[in-house]
């Protein structure tokens, strides 16, 4: 076992190895060392090693009664994360989050778009000039058509786009890189909002960018907010009533995918998913869109909803 690690030191080391090792997203680093910290100032205590299962369970107990158990089960996997480090660094004889159970999470399905919606969104009425609708046509082309999550579009440079070979070269999680084909709809787009850029260093900038760019100044790169508010704007202007946003629209992007044949497996590879069960979700969805297609169109459907019908008025009468 190593010396005492204060509580600054271990939440230093912990970054480190979030950023270096897992190489994973500022995001999800933020998120864990929040976790981390919080757990230390509930504590009181400074040595990890000192550390219990009732402790976490403790801490675990006064969470349950504010946060929902999705977010309850992410603070939890942030601890997990924490202490598996410290663990193997053996700052930590015991992992106190060994056997805990995870949160029941409620069984939720991801809701997509239409396809009369989707294709409303990225074929829609443009906002604002010329060059912002050129922007905006392309990242939601990118969005629905190539299915990319917001992080990797926002983090796309314009060298990752080869429209000669219809793809997209994008840094997934935990940094893994794939290669996502582009459909003629996005490649189009692109082809319409890299057109006038041109010139030295240009490879190397943001595929997407703020269009307010100071003279001299490099290129801001859009972040996930920009993409989302991008989004919604667009959503209203067409009229869309539903809730727009990035991940909908891939879940969009996998579902009609699914309805139009293609298989489980290529639907994995083409989103990044490191788990095919992580993609099974999406079987789900489509089994649920089919009967709705059945209850609304076959005769036998309606026939039996005009007897449902009339039974009630019988039972009311």
């Amino acid at each position: 076992m190593s010396a005492e690690l204060g509580a600054d030191a271990a939440l230093a080391a912990f970054s480190l190895h979030l950023r270096a090792e897992r190489n994973l997203s500022p995001h999800t680093c933020r998120a864990y060392l929040g976790d981390a910290r919080r757990f230390f100032d509930f504590a009181g205590r400074s040595d990890p090693a000192q550390f219990r299962p009732d402790d976490v369970r403790a801490y675990l107990g006064e969470l349950r009664r504010a946060l929902s158990p999705a977010t309850l089960a992410r603070r939890l996997a942030g601890l997990r994360a924490f202490f598996a480090f410290l663990q193997r660094e053996g700052h930590c004889r015991l992992d106190p989050t060994a056997g805990l159970p995870q949160p029941r999470l409620p069984r939720t399905l991801p809701r997509p778009l239409g396809v009369d919606d989707c294709q409303l969104l990225v074929e829609g009425p443009g906002l604002g000039d010329e060059r912002a609708e050129r922007r905006n046509r392309a990242i939601s082309e990118l969005l629905y058509g190539a299915g990319l999550r917001v992080a990797e579009l926002c983090a796309a440079d314009v060298r990752d786009v080869d429209l000669h070979r219809a793809e997209i070269r994008v840094s997934g999680k935990g940094g893994v890189e794939r290669v996502v084909p582009l459909p003629a709809a996005a490649r189009e787009a692109l082809r319409e909002w890299l057109a006038p850029r041109r010139g030295p260093g240009v490879l190397a900038e943001p595929l997407f960018a703020s269009l307010r760019a100071r003279r001299g100044a490099a290129p801001r790169r859009l972040g996930t907010r920009d993409v989302r508010r991008i989004l919604r704007e667009r959503a209203r202007a067409t009229g869309i009533a539903d809730r727009v946003h990035p991940h909908r629209l891939r879940h969009s992007y996998a579902t009609h995918l699914l309805d139009m044949g293609a298989d489980l497996r290529e639907i994995q590879e083409l989103l990044g998913h490191a788990s095919l069960s992580t993609t099974q979700k999406y079987t789900a969805v489509s089994a649920e869109r089919l009967m709705e297609v059945y209850d609304r169109a076959h005769p036998r459907a309606r026939l039996s909803a005009r007897a449902s019908r009339a039974s009630g008025e019988k039972q009311e009468a």
